[in-house]
């Protein structure tokens, strides 16, 4: 897989990327992350990618010409599968789109930073738009990170146990049950006895219980979506 990210500023990407299962599935070859600067195609001395908006309205708004410039670029050299805006206003982004987007070949996040970016962007360019919360962030730099960790921590390989991932939170519309490790008993607090019985099916069961009692508590509104749970 591959996914390229177009930002002004590539440095905000450069810990995340680099470090635990997505710097390591980058090293063993699994995913190909590429941290594209816009500035590659800024106007005049300062590189400018940004300019004040028509209407009058406050705040710096990216370009369309050196966005266009940049995905274009990049569409002659492969097909890609979708090209994503990181927008407070784009569909929320969940578990079922991080295991969508993960069957994908080649992905395109663009970042905006400032304002916003030109509103034809978004029109002639970008297929799909996704946010990470109702809330507004300096610019999509960090969203594209979680987004990019979401997806290739799902990718095979990049985590040693492959089921880990699958038994994670919300991947059956629930969330997880109590996990517990060693030891069985640490300052009066013990580990629920079913865990130590060895038997799989009683630890199943009391996971699913508890999985559906956990959600139904802090998360209730999963359980009214149309995802039947499969454990």
């Amino acid at each position: 897989m591959r996914i390229d990210i177009i930002t002004v500023v590539p440095e905000l990407l450069e810990s995340p990327l680099g470090h635990s299962i997505v710097g390591r599935a980058i090293k063993k070859g699994i995913v190909e992350i590429h941290v594209h600067n816009l500035r590659k195609y800024g106007k005049g001395p300062r590189l400018q990618v940004d300019d004040y908006s028509y209407g009058g309205d406050a705040g710096m708004v990216l370009m369309v010409e050196p966005v266009y410039r940049m995905i274009e670029e990049l569409k002659g050299e492969r097909e890609y599968d979708e090209i994503i805006y990181m927008s407070p206003d784009g569909e929320q982004f969940c578990q079922n789109t991080a295991n969508e987007l993960s069957l994908m070949e080649n992905i395109i996040i663009l970042c905006g930073h400032y304002k916003g970016i030109d509103h034809r962007i978004r029109e002639h360019l970008v297929t799909r738009e996704i946010t990470v919360g109702d809330y507004v962030l300096s610019g999509g730099e960090l969203p594209a990170a979680i987004i990019a960790d979401a997806v290739v921590r799902l990718l095979p390989g990049a985590i040693t146990d492959e089921t880990s991932a699958l038994s994670d939170c919300y991947q059956d519309g629930l969330l997880s049950a109590p996990i517990y490790t060693r030891p069985a008993e640490f300052n009066g607090w013990k580990v629920p006895e079913v865990l130590l019985s060895g038997n799989p099916k009683l630890i199943r069961e009391w996971q699913d219980e508890q999985a559906v009692a956990r959600t139904r508590k802090l998360r209730p509104g999963l359980l009214d979506s149309e995802v039947t749970p499969d454990r």
